[in-house]
């Protein structure tokens, strides 16, 4: 993400004051520290906008485009992805009335591509094959240890070190592989198509 900063108008700073549709669903309580440490550090989030325009398509990722996700498929996913932004995050959940990170990712690679997946985020990283951070392409899954464990966190890559998943204290949201939050808890990027 060269060139770009915490002040650039791609991202908000956390210290607006923003309401986001799922301020009125806080987390749950058991998760409340790493909701909060989600909350402080999040200092790349992207802001509506260009949610919107990522979740609209107009919104092109060209040099990370995976080939082997016909552009037919690619778009039913970013469908998907999208139909589920601004749910809230429960625990075991799987639908639209509330849905965990790996529920999530599930949901859509059922929904779009018809691929059955493993329940939990550790068994979703054993799952397909490794991929380097810097080669991720769109549809990846990208793993994070969020509560001291390892592949505790899944999301899905979208491009220019976006991804989709189901944040604790946000729930169905995209952010960036390059916020605080995440850079530092990132363990690694699984293809699932290839």
């Amino acid at each position: 993400m060269a060139g770009c900063s915490a002040s650039s108008p791609r991202f908000r700073s956390g210290t607006e004051g923003e309401k986001t549709k799922t301020d009125a669903n806080p987390a749950p309580r058991f998760s409340s520290r790493e909701a909060e440490e989600e909350r402080r550090e999040n200092d790349r989030k992207p802001d509506a906008t260009e949610i919107e325009k990522i979740t609209s398509g107009s919104r092109d990722f060209r040099r990370e485009k995976n080939t082997s996700i016909s552009p037919l498929d690619q778009s039913r996913m970013m469908r998907e992805i999208s139909k589920y932004m601004g749910t809230k995050y429960v625990i075991g959940g799987e639908d639209r009335q509330g849905i965990d990170c790996s529920g999530y990712v599930l949901a859509v690679y059922r929904s779009a591509l018809g691929k059955q997946l493993p329940r939990t985020s550790a068994e979703q990283a054993q799952f397909g094959i490794s991929v380097p951070l810097e080669d991720l392409k769109f549809g990846d899954l990208v793993f994070f240890n969020t509560r001291g464990e390892q592949f505790s966190h899944v999301g899905i890559y979208l491009g220019d070190d976006l991804f989709a998943h189901a944040s604790v204290s946000l729930g169905v949201t995209i952010s960036s592989l390059e916020s605080s939050y995440y850079k530092k808890r990132v363990e690694g990027g699984r293809r699932i198509i290839h």
